[in-house]
């Protein structure tokens, strides 16, 4: 049985400026003990994601879809059992920015440290935000960015905290731009443009043969030691959600476009996943 589920789940963002297709058709499951890395550009919708299935997402309507945890529906729930059961329970998140997640009026417990967010440093500040993610001993941890803004050698630290978490049962949903990082703790990537997920399967097929261009093109903008290559760069700009139109998100940026890619591309299943594609129709 998958610990969790996702189907066909959409959500907007009412604005002055119309509806923000945030997510679209984003489907995907794990299986218990498997973490998952979602990757991609800024504004791609990973973040709404996570707040999504932490149904903290502030000002965002559920259009449509289903998140199944261990066999149940928790967008189904009522608030109150949903937050007496689930949330930090069972399913947590640490929040984007450790920064701007700790109240600068109060000070931490005496106990602890004493001290208040600004007298911190940004790796202290992460721990803390870590910790108190992981107070009541969740399964399920959302983990939005965790390394942002903090030098090589606290990166590391996190990320091998991350990886002793996995050994001790949790599974991790790792959202990052950094590819690199989440090929150290997930077994299974997504790959996010433009408010959908693009390609899912195991890091190591997404990794050795990725199918999207988008992907194609995250993987070639990495640099590397081992061998002498010219980096490349995807260009252009991600397409505006608020305005979204028939065909691929990837169309305008896509070296490999084709006049069918105009309209909406079809679900190719991959050995270990999906890609959303004309090109393996």
């Amino acid at each position: 049985m998958p610990k969790i589920e996702i189907s066909d789940l959409s959500v907007d963002y009412k604005t002055s400026h119309g509806d923000i297709h945030a997510l679209e058709n984003v489907e995907f499951q794990l299986e218990d003990g498997v973490s998952i890395g979602i990757a991609g550009e800024s504004a791609c919708g990973k973040s709404t994601l996570g707040l999504t299935i932490i149904r903290m997402q502030q000002g965002g309507n559920i259009i449509s879809g289903k998140i199944m945890f261990r066999n149940k529906s928790i967008l189904d729930m009522p608030e109150s059992k949903f937050d007496k059961n689930i949330r930090w329970k069972e399913i947590s998140m640490i929040f984007q920015g450790a920064m701007n997640s700790l109240d600068p009026v109060f000070n931490l417990d005496y106990s602890i440290l004493e001290k208040y967010p600004h007298e911190l440093s940004g790796g202290m500040k992460q721990r803390i935000v870590i910790a108190m993610a992981l107070l009541l001993k969740p399964k399920f941890v959302i983990a939005d960015e965790p390394t942002t803004a903090l030098d090589v050698l606290v990166q590391a630290k996190i990320i091998n905290l991350l990886k002793n978490l996995k050994k001790n049962g949790v599974s991790l949903m790792l959202i990052s731009h950094d590819l690199a990082i989440l090929s150290e703790v997930a077994e299974k990537i997504g790959v996010m443009y433009g408010g959908k997920m693009v390609e899912f399967g195991t890091s190591s097929e997404i990794y050795r043969n990725p199918k999207h261009p988008y992907t194609q093109g995250l993987l070639n903008s990495i640099p590397t030691l081992r061998k002498e290559k010219k980096l490349k760069f995807i260009s252009g700009s991600p397409p505006d959600l608020s305005s979204t139109k028939p065909g691929c998100r990837f169309f305008d940026r896509c070296p490999e476009a084709m006049d069918k890619c105009k309209t909406d591309p079809p679900k190719i299943k991959t050995d270990s996943g999906y890609v959303l594609c004309w090109l393996y129709e």
